[in-house]
């Protein structure tokens, strides 16, 4: 079996790596502090083609395959997790609905200048009483002549302030559970459509997060996606991709971390002699850094599984779950490594600890994915 990546693939991490090097490492911890949007780098990515990795030329994309998009959301997680959050929501669950479902017309209308980075595209589905029970959501999309109207309340938005164009779970039929969600597109200059508040966070601070309220909002039929009642199969169908997705983020906040923790350790020096030499520091970062290298072969071979065709969501859900535990675990390690000043805000030590928390929650909790890798093992 061959663990290497091909020459477009090694080209495509090393030109990621010199961004994230040159320009987004620099701005990570001013984007923290400031709680505010990388819109420059944002637009940047755009520029660079970033947004663009999943999708075909025919729409302004490169045409690249999953084992790609997960080195390109590595390195940007290694910069700044409200960056590669941003960017990834844009390449994937913003925009793959209008792709795989939209008429020409939206793909036109709003894809082709999302992958360039002119609009912006997001997903709304959690509601504030259902998040990991999706088929527990309230929002109604109600048949109403030559279209749909919708009303209900998203919470948990990533960049709704933002957003040109929402990708809404809503329920077709509110007695069927998860076969009665359906996805519909709408777009953010439609009349019953609103902004709730911002919600302050811990970590990724960059990144926005709100709500979107939608009441009487009528769209026209063409903004379902597929047909009535596959909405959740049709959301399955980039489940794998996403959790591969948060897998690969973990793996560049797990590096980033256990970097800063390396280069403390040598530099520190207590006893005459830096800390790196002492045992109990030198084996907490050896363990680290076999976590991590074990999450990296995990994550890439569920990405080059779905490459193949070979869709494997047991796999996929093992890659998620372990490596965003990884990161956790290394983040946390990297903290105690900094000892005070791994709480002092003027290290990057601290902001890995707050931000490797948002990996344990999209793509599915620790708790849900053990439940779907149990199932999938027939228990």
């Amino acid at each position: 079996m061959d663990f290497g990546f091909t020459q477009d693939q090694e080209l495509l991490k090393s030109s990621v790596a010199s961004f994230v090097d040159r320009e987004v490492i620099p701005a990570a911890a001013r984007i923290d502090e400031e709680g505010r949007f990388p819109g420059e780098l944002f637009r940047k990515a755009g520029e660079l083609g970033y947004f663009g990795i999943r999708y075909p030329g025919t729409y302004g994309g490169s045409g690249g395959d999953n084992v790609m998009f997960a080195l390109m959301c590595e390195e940007l997680a290694r910069g700044c997790m409200s960056l590669a959050a941003s960017v990834v929501m844009q390449c994937l669950m913003g925009t793959s609905f209008v792709h795989r479902f939209g008429t020409e017309k939206q793909r036109q209308q709003l894809l082709v200048p999302a992958i360039r980075g002119e609009k912006i595209g997001v997903i709304a589905m959690t509601e504030p009483d259902a998040g990991s029970d999706l088929g527990a959501i309230t929002t109604s999309a109600c048949r109403d002549h030559d279209g749909y109207v919708l009303k209900g309340r998203k919470t948990w938005v990533t960049n709704a302030s933002l957003a040109d164009f929402f990708t809404v779970a809503a329920k077709t039929d509110p007695e069927a559970g998860f076969r009665g969600i359906d996805m519909f597109l709408v777009e953010k200059e439609r009349p019953g459509v609103s902004i709730g508040k911002d919600i302050a966070k811990m970590g990724v601070r960059g990144l926005g997060t709100g709500e979107l309220i939608l009441e009487d909002c009528r769209i026209p039929a063409d903004n379902l996606f597929g047909k009535e009642g596959t909405g959740f199969r049709n959301l399955q169908g980039i489940l794998e991709e996403i959790r591969i997705m948060m897998g690969s983020l973990s793996l560049g906040l797990g590096q980033a971390a256990l970097d800063g923790a390396v280069r403390y350790a040598q530099e520190r020096v207590q006893f005459n002699r830096p800390i790196a030499k002492f045992q109990a520091i030198s084996h907490k970062l050896a363990d680290m850094a076999t976590q991590l290298e074990a999450a990296r072969l995990l994550v890439y071979r569920a990405a080059w599984l779905v490459d193949q065709d070979e869709r494997d969501m047991k796999l996929a859900s093992m890659a998620k779950l372990f490596a965003s535990e990884m990161a956790n675990q290394v983040a946390d390690g990297a903290s105690r490594i900094f000892a005070s000043y791994g709480f002092a805000m003027e290290y990057d030590a601290q902001r890995y600890f707050r931000d490797a928390r948002f990996l344990l929650l999209g793509g599915g909790t620790s708790e849900v994915l053990r439940g779907i890798i149990a199932y999938q093992m027939c228990l």
